[in-house]
């Protein structure tokens, strides 16, 4: 799982390139002015053209962890059932665990 990048404002002038080549890989980027995030850089993919930006960021956000479930479908102005129903339209996984802590977490639900 990759970290959310921060670039100041004067960064930009030196680090634009780099802005550029996250987007290219799917990275997220938050831009800051005097220490306050400014602006948000969501990389113009196909979770954007597909679904807009509250879902695109929602997806990115729970495909990489950041963001539980619920979460995610709050932020896309989903029910969870719809949210469900968007991660598998997109591709992504609605469950990642490694196959030992899926074993664990059923054995606890049970």
């Amino acid at each position: 799982m990759q970290d959310i990048d921060i670039f100041t404002a004067r960064d930009l002038r030196n680090r634009s390139g780099e802005l550029l080549k996250d987007a290219e890989v799917g990275q997220i980027s938050l831009i800051t002015k005097h220490g306050r995030p400014a602006i948000l850089a969501v990389p113009f993919d196909e979770y954007l053209l597909s679904h807009g930006v509250h879902r695109s960021l929602a997806l990115h956000l729970f495909e990489t962890h950041r963001v539980t479930m619920a979460q995610a479908a709050k932020m896309s102005k989903l029910s969870l059932e719809e949210f469900i129903g968007l991660l598998g339209e997109a591709g992504v996984p609605a469950v990642d665990y490694p196959a030992d802590e899926l074993a664990e977490e059923v054995r606890v639900a049970l």
